[in-house]
């Protein structure tokens, strides 16, 4: 199983927003993302806007591409694109920073 952490950047002026909508994430998504690999997925958020990304997945660059065929992601990126600050022309789940694993300990 692969272990994935990634950071991403909210806007500042949309943490609260950002942080509303994924306490709603719609039950199509949910399933998109368990069906599509996504296992014991977490988010995190700072107030400045850093997430924090953590899950679990046998091949996330597959798991990946599964979702980005799918309309619910589709839809949800451009719920979540003017929340995120992302490179231009980029969704937000295409502007996922991956973080190295360093140290793992069971």
């Amino acid at each position: 199983m692969e272990r994935v952490c990634f950071q991403l950047h909210v806007r500042p002026d949309a943490v609260e927003e950002y942080r509303r909508r994924h306490g709603e994430v719609w039950p199509d998504m949910r399933a998109a993302l368990s069906e599509a690999g996504w296992h014991n997925y977490s988010l995190f958020l700072r107030p400045d806007g850093l997430a924090v990304g953590y899950l679990e997945t046998p091949d996330f660059a597959a798991s990946l591409e599964r979702m980005d065929g799918l309309d619910i992601n589709t839809r949800w990126q451009a719920e979540m694109a003017p929340l995120v600050r992302r490179p231009t022309g980029r969704r937000a789940d295409q502007s996922l920073e991956r973080l190295p694993e360093i140290f793992h300990l069971d």
